[in-house]
């Protein structure tokens, strides 16, 4: 049982001021009968509630995709940098957390969900979930190249990174790239690349798992994801 006005709040018809406003001009209704009382439980696996003619559906988890922008942190919070979470609406932030992080000045995909599981499985060092990124590089990126990170590079850890996929783009004294890797290690593609002699001055996001960054998304914008993408992350992982 919750809250009539939690409710709709969390099925996304707005603050809770907004939807005490909604409640007071009697525009909701709890299985066929107006409803004015924001405190009003209710059972919302089993209550029909209809808000301005609009069945209200709760969800219990929330999945987001995000284009992260460069200069914002992956965090929930923080008192001196603006953070992911920040670019949200407010009924949008119901718990959510970043899946992982991006560095700083890294843009591009980022998932945000208030599903602890789902976000564990993902993360798991275990699961060897891929992602994908382009990179724009200063220094000539070859075959050579190319060729160890399949093998794998010591970035100054106890192992080698797992193999890595390389696709040069544009093979020049600033080079174009495409990488897939396997883990998350802290800063790991800058890494990778000032292994080889090489630096990352401009770094995106492109893919994580079978989820893709929207092509429509701008950065700082985002959107729920779908039933078909949140299905396929799970049987993902």
């Amino acid at each position: 049982m919750m809250r009539l006005d939690r409710f709709l709040c969390e099925s996304g018809f707005g603050a809770r001021s907004e939807v005490k406003t909604l409640l007071k001009k009697g525009l909701v209704t709890v299985n066929g009968e107006k409803a004015k009382r924001p405190e009003q439980k209710i059972d919302e696996n089993a209550d029909t509630v209809v808000c301005r003619g609009q069945k209200a559906e709760y969800a219990a988890f929330i999945y987001i995709m995000l284009y992260k922008p460069a200069g914002v942190i992956s965090a929930t919070g923080d008192r001196r940098e603006k953070t992911v979470v920040d670019l949200l609406d407010t009924e949008a932030r119901r718990g959510v957390f970043p899946v992982g992080r991006l560095d700083k000045d890294t843009e591009g995909l980022l998932l945000l969900t208030n599903d602890g599981e789902l976000a564990h499985r993902l993360l798991t060092p275990r699961k060897h979930v891929d992602k994908t990124y382009y990179a724009e590089i200063s220094g000539k990126v070859t075959e050579d190249h190319r060729i160890q990170f399949l093998k794998g590079l010591d970035i100054g850890e106890k192992k080698l990174t797992l193999p890595a996929r390389l696709e040069i783009l544009e093979s020049k004294a600033h080079s174009k790239i495409r990488v897939t890797v396997h883990e998350g290690k802290y800063h790991q593609v800058k890494r990778m690349f000032e292994a080889v002699g090489c630096r990352v001055v401009y770094l995106k996001r492109l893919s994580m798992g079978t989820l893709v960054l929207d092509p429509s998304l701008k950065a700082g914008e985002y959107r729920n994801l779908t039933e078909e993408e949140i299905k396929s992350l799970k049987e993902l992982t």
